[in-house]
C-alpha cells in the first residue's frame, strides 16, 4: 500500500505540473499573436524606409561624411544582447549566450587589444555576463520587456547613437533571435553602427531611378532619415526577440504538456496494476485464513 501512496502522490504532482505548462502555453500563444501582429504592421514601413534609403544613396555609397557611417578603427566594440527575463523557453537564452561568447572570442582573435563591452537586455544574459571575467559589463535594461514600445526603444537607440557619435565605441552590434515561426528562431548578429551601405543592384530599374531630384538636398535627407532608420532597425530587433521568446516558450510548454500527459497515462496504468495486485493479495489472504479456520 505504501507503493500505491507514492504513485498517487506522483500522479497528483504530474497533473499539477501539466496544468501549469498548459496555462503557460496559452499565455505565450496570446503574447505571440500580439507580437506577430506588431511585426506584420512594422514590415511594410521598414521595407518602404529601406527603399527610400536605397534611392537616396543611388550610386553614392560613401557614408564617411555621416556621423553614423564613419568607418573607425576597431578598438572598442559594444555587443547589445537580447534575451528574456524568464526561462522555460527551450534553448532561446542559451543560444544567444553561446553566440555572444563566440563573437567575443572572434573579436579577441582578430586583435587581443580590442575592448568588448556587453549591454544586456534580459535577466538571463545579465546574470550570466555579470559573473564572466575578461568581459566588461556595460549595464542592463531588463525592465524594457515589461513595457516594450517604440518610445522606450527610441531612447535606447538615441543613447547608442550618441555613444557611437562621440567615439565611445567604434562598432555596435546586436545579437538576438530573429523570428521565423513559432517552432524556430534564427540567432542573428547584426551590425547596428556604423550604418551599412545598401547593396548595389545593377539593373534597368535601379539605373532609371538613379537620376532623381531631391528637395531638400541629399545630405540633409541622409541626416534626417538615417537616425529614423536606425531606430526602426533597433525596434524591429526587439520585436523579433520578443516574438521569438514566446514562440520558443509556447513550443517548449506544448512539448512539456504532451510529455506530462504521456507520463500521467503510464503512472495511472502502474497505479491500476499495483492496486489490482494489492486487492488480489488481500483476497488470497482472506481465503487462506478461512481455509485455516475450517481445518
Amino acid at each position: 500500500m505504501a507503493n500505491l501512496k507514492e504513485v498517487r502522490n506522483r500522479i497528483a504532482s504530474v497533473g499539477s505540473t501539466m496544468q501549469i505548462t498548459s496555462a503557460m502555453k496559452m499565455v505565450s500563444a496570446s503574447k505571440l499573436r500580439r507580437a506577430q501582429n506588431s511585426i506584420i504592421a512594422l514590415r511594410p514601413y521598414s521595407a518602404l524606409l529601406s527603399e527610400i534609403i536605397s534611392k537616396i544613396m543611388g550610386d553614392d555609397t560613401d557614408l564617411s561624411d555621416s556621423d553614423y557611417g564613419k568607418k573607425k578603427k576597431l578598438d572598442k566594440v559594444l555587443l547589445v544582447v537580447l534575451t528574456s527575463n524568464k526561462g522555460l523557453c527551450g534553448g532561446f537564452n542559451a543560444n544567444i549566450i553561446k553566440a555572444t561568447k563566440k563573437r567575443v572570442e572572434e573579436i579577441y582573435k582578430q586583435d587581443k587589444y580590442i575592448k568588448v563591452d556587453i549591454l544586456s537586455f534580459g535577466r538571463k544574459s545579465t546574470e550570466f555576463f555579470r559573473k564572466q571575467k575578461g568581459i566588461e559589463f556595460a549595464g542592463d535594461g531588463d525592465s524594457i520587456w515589461d513595457n516594450l514600445d517604440f518610445e522606450h526603444i527610441n531612447k535606447i537607440a538615441e543613447d547608442l547613437m550618441n555613444k557611437f557619435k562621440t567615439g565611445n565605441y567604434s562598432q555596435i552590434e546586436i545579437i538576438y533571435n530573429q523570428f521565423k515561426n513559432s517552432a524556430s528562431q534564427i540567432v542573428t548578429d547584426e551590425i547596428f553602427l556604423p550604418i551599412q551601405t545598401p547593396t548595389k543592384q545593377k539593373d534597368k530599374k535601379s539605373s532609371s531611378e538613379g537620376n532623381l531630384i531631391f528637395e531638400p538636398s541629399v545630405d540633409i535627407l541622409k541626416e534626417s532619415i538615417i537616425p529614423q532608420a536606425l531606430k526602426n532597425q533597433l525596434f524591429k530587433c526587439f520585436i523579433d526577440s520578443f516574438a521569438s521568446e514566446h514562440g520558443a516558450r509556447m513550443t517548449a510548454m506544448h512539448k512539456a504538456t504532451d510529455n506530462a500527459q504521456g507520463l500521467l497515462k503510464e503512472l495511472k496504468l502502474s497505479y491500476n496494476k499495483a492496486r489490482q495486485a494489492a486487492i488480489t493479495n488481500e483476497i488470497i489472504e482472506i481465503c487462506s485464513g478461512a481455509e485455516a479456520l475450517n481445518e
